[in-house]
């Protein structure tokens, strides 16, 4: 449909090496997009642009580090200079570090709050700069469903997921009037690279989490990537502020 074609958009993907992050980047670009790939490690990155490439899709990678402002500012001006405009902003990138709330040490709190919610506030606030120039944006944030839900040993995480959730809220509140869409997606439990080693060490807890899913498994990334092309797509447009949840019902019980 003509309402989800995203030709001659130009989207940022952070954390779009892997995972989730690679998945909205594939659909981003299958849908029209040129992708470009925001990810610490520039090797991974430039992997990850280079496999979109062979699909046919049009992706470039720029090594960022979201946790650093000057980064995040290199990184816009870039994608600027060589693209002339940024359309899409999806803020991916994020760490956990599990533990119980009495043993969180500062750098822990200080690693993911840097990444997960003070590095996607300044990504936001530099390509929303940008996109105020061309009075038109869209800015996809990746929550997540323990924005939503209480488990035990992921405490700070959930802290800074719930924060995004609001920033969410609070900037499509200051935005819209710049015809800038911000929205966020919340995705249930998913196995990736961030979490594969947790529960390959925790079989038992994996299953108990997809015990209480009523669709009877945990999310692939790419369930995660229709939701994406959606909010960056024109049939959104109407939509401000929101989070959907896409959990296969784990937030439900």
């Amino acid at each position: 449909m003509e309402f989800f074609d995203l030709s001659g958009k130009v989207a940022i993907v952070t954390g779009g090496n892997q995972g989730i992050g690679l998945a909205i980047a594939r659909g981003l670009a299958a849908a029209g997009a040129t992708v470009v790939i925001a990810n610490r490690r520039a090797a991974e990155g430039r992997q990850a642009a280079e496999s979109l490439q062979k699909e046919g899709l049009g992706a470039a990678a720029v090594p960022t580090d979201v946790s650093n402002i000057s980064s995040v500012a290199a990184m816009v001006s870039r994608v600027i200079s060589d693209f002339g405009k940024i359309d899409i902003l999806v803020n991916n990138a994020a760490v956990i570090v599990r533990g119980l709330a009495e043993d969180v040490l500062d750098e822990d709190w200080d690693r993911m709050m840097n990444t997960n919610l003070r590095g996607l506030f300044f990504c936001c606030q530099l390509v929303g700069k940008e996109m105020i120039k061309q009075q038109k944006g869209k800015i996809i944030n990746v929550s997540s469903v323990i924005s939503q839900l209480v488990q035990s040993g992921r405490s700070v995480y959930a802290i800074s997921k719930a924060g995004v959730s609001h920033l969410t809220r609070a900037l499509a509140m200051e935005w819209s009037k710049y015809n800038i869409s911000v929205n966020a997606i919340s995705p249930g439990l998913t196995i990736t690279s961030i979490n594969c080693e947790h529960f390959a060490e925790h079989p038992d807890e994996l299953e108990e989490f997809v015990k209480v899913i009523p669709r009877g498994r945990v999310g692939s990334p790419s369930d995660y990537a229709g939701a994406a092309v959606f909010l960056a797509s024109d049939a959104s447009d109407y939509v401000c502020g929101q989070t959907l949840l896409i959990d296969g019902g784990m937030a439900l019980p």
